[in-house]
């Protein structure tokens, strides 16, 4: 079986569709499937590259946002697409854009037969110049159906709540649900486990996320407005992104206020750092509103935090939620603040609580999804 990945930048940084992509690559090519990636340039000239290497495309006013969102659109060439249709059995598309328009045009007119993944939704793109509730979403929605995934045999669709979505806008192609999948890893919570704490705070409440205005994170800041707790806590943001300043901004205006009493700490870390921040945290938050899977949650929760998850329309993440206590609703910095407090002020059921989502871990291994996904390029090989 030979497998053609078509993605904008396979080696993007900090972005998690590339970084899904690279562990979902890797995992198949241990399975003896030949994999290769027709992508844009590798950021890092003495990096590894693609086997199809495409040129950057640069995006006129918009090209500083989207790097800032850790982000690369690559520009499309023919002979170049050509060349590795013609190599693989069944072409995978990791996104809806032009050059998997492209890709899939050529595919069906080759006889090649196209799967895909359905990684994100139109709000995600609008959502960073404030246009997510705008007709925008519903045109590029009809673009992207017609012009990428009704050209597919099957697309995956990482929950229930997106293939909802998807029959709802009378997708052509057979749509199955397939979670993206975790490297899930044995991660012991005892004393001869690391832990990084970075105050002598009472309670640390971390979250992890891109600065950006889909992942709301400005309703955790605004939630210590309402908490009871809130000179007591000491926030972590992991990340980066474009909306660094304004939050930044904001958490200092909270200290000079004096609503909390520990500065906020910002920055991105490398994943041993992160697990041992979030070992040494109390509850992780999670607060996009727009969102596919949200996969990072299940990282965090598998060190052993308890998760409380903001629940709206187009994100997916509150699937996870085992009880109401730990879903608040989107945007609503006092309803996020009346969870904090509650799972601050019961330790033990909090503990008892988080010992159940570190178990729900391992129903997302990335194994079992590998499995799916071969089957589904078999079938889909098969469906031509």
């Amino acid at each position: 079986m030979k497998v053609l990945f078509v993605v904008n930048n396979f080696y993007a940084k900090g972005n998690g569709l590339s970084a899904s992509a690279r562990r979902t690559v890797k995992k198949l090519i241990e399975r003896g499937i030949e994999v290769r990636v027709l992508s844009g340039k590798n950021p890092d000239p003495n990096g590894p590259k693609p086997d199809y290497t495409l040129d950057d495309f640069k995006f006129p006013i918009f090209n500083p946002i989207i790097r800032k969102q850790g982000y690369q659109f690559a520009k499309s060439n023919k002979r170049i697409a050509i060349d590795a249709i013609n190599w693989a059995d069944v072409i995978h598309l990791e996104e809806p854009f032009v050059i998997q328009m492209g890709v899939a045009k050529l595919a069906n007119k080759m006889h090649k037969p196209c799967t895909a993944t359905y990684h994100l939704h139109p709000e995600n793109l609008f959502a960073s110049v404030h246009l997510d509730r705008s007709f925008l979403n519903s045109i590029t929605m009809r673009w992207w159906k017609k012009s990428c995934f009704d050209r597919c045999k099957i697309v995956q669709c990482p929950t229930e709540n997106v293939k909802e979505r998807l029959e709802e806008n009378k997708f052509k192609a057979e749509l199955r649900v397939i979670s993206n999948g975790l490297v899930v890893e044995d991660l012991v919570n005892d004393e001869n486990t690391e832990v990084t704490k970075v105050s002598d705070a009472k309670y640390t409440v971390i979250t992890i996320g891109r600065y950006s205005v889909e992942k709301n994170l400005k309703t955790l800041l605004n939630a210590m407005n309402y908490s009871k707790h809130s000179k007591e806590i000491q926030l972590i943001f992991c990340g980066r992104g474009p909306q660094e300043k304004k939050l930044k901004k904001l958490a200092n205006k909270l200290l000079k206020n004096g609503v909390i009493k520990y500065n906020p700490v910002f920055g991105f870390y490398p994943l041993g750092e992160l697990q041992k921040l979030s070992r040494g945290a109390d509850l992780y938050i999670h607060l996009a509103y727009i969102e596919v899977e949200g996969l990072s949650c299940m990282e965090a929760v598998q060190t052993g935090l308890l998760p409380i998850i903001a629940r709206g329309k187009y994100s997916a993440t509150s699937q996870f939620a085992y009880d109401e206590k730990s879903i608040f609703k989107q945007k609503d910095p006092k309803d996020l603040a009346e969870k904090i407090d509650y799972w601050l002020e019961h330790d033990e059921e909090r503990k008892a609580e988080a010992l159940k989502y570190k178990n729900l871990v391992y129903e997302y291994n990335i194994d079992y999804s590998i499995d799916a996904l071969i089957e589904m390029f078999n079938d889909a090989v098969k469906m031509k």
